[in-house]
């Protein structure tokens, strides 16, 4: 198809062959022809010398549809200028019963009506249609505004009565301090007769002297509880005495992983240097394969706090809880044998090392409650101790008197109670006791062996385990206490002794 043009630019539509256009289609169809401002058609070589007969189909076509709809009433033919200034002829053929797919007429009405009747809801919401949909609203917008009026009533009535007694506090207030002022100005009066003092006669109960004030102490004596308790007829002294009673235990510390399930911790009755006192704190944790680290604290208030003031690497492992401090020295049983071993704790060096004679060792005869408790180490007012056992003794628990330096045994006792019948046994003044139970709440010292006699007896001392895995107990003679160490807790008891008189020596 050629292109139609006008002397100043080009026709911007192609005819489409009329048979596109019937009359009874059910679509709008409409043909614009665009020519220029001067009158006549400029058409190319090509069109006139080949084409002529499409010019007079055009012009005939056009006529045709532009006469039907005229007769029609369907029809409708129009001529404007362009915004380029050129002429636009629009026939326009409705179709008798179809929509338009020219001008969306149809799409917008359609787009037009679903607008008007959203909006129509919307406003029938707004002011309450007949449906009553926002009838439970507006109520609950009702009750909340009326809920909120009630509450501001109430804080105003709280804000009147608050400032109703800042004014009364004022006024009080100011009243007090003109009667301060007013007994400043009188001097305080004192009257004695006959060497007795007597009241000062003032005006008021609370007078003040303008030149001095009275100041009143309260002297407050305190008394240790234990101090109330009747003593049943019997007579304490610091010295050794046997044992008739244990406090109830106290906590200082829990270990802060598993490695302290079980250990040692202890002061030194008899320090005897400035670097480590008698206050120094002492622990292992006795949880590991290879136990070596020895921690020391600067008091029992650090130790609680769990801030250590120097960790020592001891040269040889340690076994089990059975370790003991004496006189800057730590005396401890080396893993998996019989050799007793003193470190000296100021030089952090092995002094000395000695096998116990005879001795069982690593599991063979522990304590009942196990964890390799063969050797235990003691200390009291007497010296250096170890509570063990041996196979000519058949288990049963031998004491042997060590001396302190070269660690040589001075004497031995065989009891009649075995090792591993008892939870734990302990020294004081040269008397063995030994423990019930370790994981029993309430427990008894149920034993005692006295090596200056010779002769053991049962006993029924009442025991706490507060924690239900008591591992370790040791006796410190200058604070008479018992340190223990039950299930992660580092606890310690306060004791009660009997005088015996002719004993006590160390």
């Amino acid at each position: 198809m050629r292109m139609l043009e006008s002397h100043h630019s080009p026709i911007g539509y192609l005819l489409p062959p009329l048979s596109r256009f019937p009359p009874t289609s059910k679509t709008l169809h409409c043909i614009n022809i665009q020519v220029s401002k001067q009158s006549g058609f400029r058409f190319s070589k090509d069109f006139e010398t080949d084409n002529k007969m499409w010019l007079k189909v055009f012009i005939v076509c056009g006529f045709t549809l532009f006469s039907q709809s005229l007769a029609e009433n369907q029809g409708s033919f129009t001529h404007s200028l362009d915004d380029k200034g050129n002429c636009q002829f629009i026939f326009t053929v409705a179709s008798p019963d179809g929509p338009s797919s020219c001008s969306g007429a149809v799409t917008e009405k359609d787009g037009l009506l679903s607008r008007l009747t959203l909006l129509e809801a919307l406003v029938s919401r707004l002011v309450g249609g007949a449906d009553g949909e926002t009838q439970p609203e507006i109520e609950g917008l009702q009750e909340a505004y009326t809920q909120v009026t009630g509450e501001r009533d109430l804080l105003q009535q709280d804000k009147e009565r608050l400032t109703k007694q800042i004014q009364e506090l004022q006024r009080r207030l100011s009243k007090t301090n003109l009667e301060v002022e007013s007994l400043r100005l009188k001097p305080c009066q004192q009257h004695h007769t006959g060497g007795s003092q007597q009241r000062p006669n003032t005006d008021s109960e609370n007078s003040v002297s303008t030149n001095a004030y009275q100041e009143m102490r309260a002297e407050v004596t305190v008394v240790p509880a234990s101090h109330l308790l009747p003593e049943r007829n019997q007579t304490f002294k610091k010295g050794c005495g046997e044992l008739v009673a244990v406090e109830e235990p106290v906590s200082h510390k829990k270990a802060e992983s598993i490695s302290g399930k079980y250990g040692v911790w202890l002061q030194d009755p008899e320090a005897p240097g400035t670097l480590y006192t008698n206050d120094t704190v002492w622990r292992i944790d006795a949880v590991a394969k290879d136990v070596r680290q020895l921690f020391a604290y600067e008091d029992m208030n650090q130790f609680s706090r769990g801030f250590p003031m120097k960790v020592l690497v001891l040269p040889e492992p340690v076994e089990s809880t059975g370790a003991t401090i004496y006189r800057g020295s730590l005396y401890y049983q080396r893993r998996q044998s019989r050799t007793i071993i003193r470190y000296d704790l100021t030089s952090e060096s092995l002094v000395n090392q000695q096998d116990l004679p005879q001795d069982s060792f690593h599991g063979q005869h522990p304590y009942y409650w196990g964890g390799r408790t063969d050797i235990d180490l003691a200390v009291d007012e007497q010296g250096l101790w170890a509570i063990y056992s041996t196979y000519e003794a058949k288990g049963a628990i031998v004491i042997s008197k060590l001396d302190s330096e070269s660690l040589e045994v001075r004497q031995s006792w065989e009891t009649n109670i075995r090792k591993n019948t008892v939870a734990n046994a302990f020294m004081i003044c040269g008397r063995l006791y030994t423990v019930a139970s370790y994981t029993a709440a309430n427990t008894t010292i149920n034993y005692m062996f006295d090596t200056a006699t010779n002769v053991g007896k049962a006993l029924a001392i009442p025991f706490q385990n507060k924690y239900r895995y008591n591992s370790m107990i040791d006796y410190n003679h200058a604070l008479r206490k018992l340190f223990s160490w039950d299930n992660f807790n580092m606890v310690t008891y306060d004791l009660r002794l009997q005088e015996k008189s002719g004993q006590g020596t160390r």
